[in-house]
């Protein structure tokens, strides 16, 4: 553990989940792979249409509805819509189809466990203080084994954008009433997380799961954390 500030009395804590607490590009890979498999069995109407006009039409999307930058599900709901119609799917096929590819597509991406340290770690510190998850992506917290370690699951939308917007930090604080001075965030991204904690208020601990952890070698944020955690097992030393 590395200190950068003292630290106030910790009262509650939220964790972002991606890479923080497991390692999280493994399970999307695994899922992008699965869902294409899956949309040329289902669907081969669309066989001529390639993952890099797959990644084409995403970005079309997002030009020409920059919110769902913050809505990561329904962004990839209308990309599969708009590819469907672009393969000339018939139209009245293509709400049910997209639905039925996201379907797949969320169930392969959280079809993973968090590992029963990490648990256990967080069940030990929710007894402590109440936990809260803050995150930019979509894992369903039930089917990985987390949701029971957190009183609140608050995930990106357009009402609540994106980390490092404060957002989501505020709206977590608000319902817990406890005072930003005294919640610490806790993640892997030194933009996203310990920015978007700092500039909310809270205080910060970075900790990643999936990369080595050396501040040169991240893009600078601007800011420093707290402190900086060899493992979120550490956090029990703090509460």
């Amino acid at each position: 553990m590395i200190i950068f500030k003292a630290l106030k009395p910790v009262r509650a804590i939220t964790f972002d989940l991606d890479d923080t607490l497991y390692n999280n590009m493994p399970y999307i890979y695994a899922a992008e792979a699965s869902l294409r498999e899956y949309i040329l069995k289902q669907y081969p109407v669309t066989k001529a249409i390639s993952k890099e006009r797959w990644q084409t039409i995403r970005l079309d999307v997002l030009k020409a509805s920059p919110e769902l930058f913050n809505d990561i599900g329904e962004l990839r709901k209308t990309t599969l819509r708009n590819g469907f119609r672009q393969a000339k799917m018939q139209e009245g096929l293509i709400d049910e189809a997209a639905e039925d590819c996201f379907d797949h597509f969320f169930k392969q991406r959280s079809a993973f466990k968090v590992s029963p340290d990490v648990i256990a770690t967080l069940k030990t510190l929710s007894e402590k203080v109440p936990l809260a998850a803050i995150t930019n992506g979509n894992a369903d917290c039930e089917a990985i084994g987390i949701a029971d370690c957190f009183t609140h699951i608050v995930q990106a939308s357009p009402q609540y954008p994106m980390k490092p917007h404060r957002g989501m930090f505020d709206l977590v604080a608000q319902a817990l009433s406890v005072a930003p001075e005294h919640m610490l965030h806790v993640g892997d991204d030194l933009d996203k997380d310990i920015k978007g904690a700092i500039y909310a208020g809270y205080q910060a601990a970075w900790v990643a799961v999936n990369r080595p952890m050396l501040m040169n070698k991240e893009p600078s944020a601007g800011v420093l954390p707290h402190i900086q955690l060899n493992n979120i097992h550490q956090l029990k030393q703090l509460v």
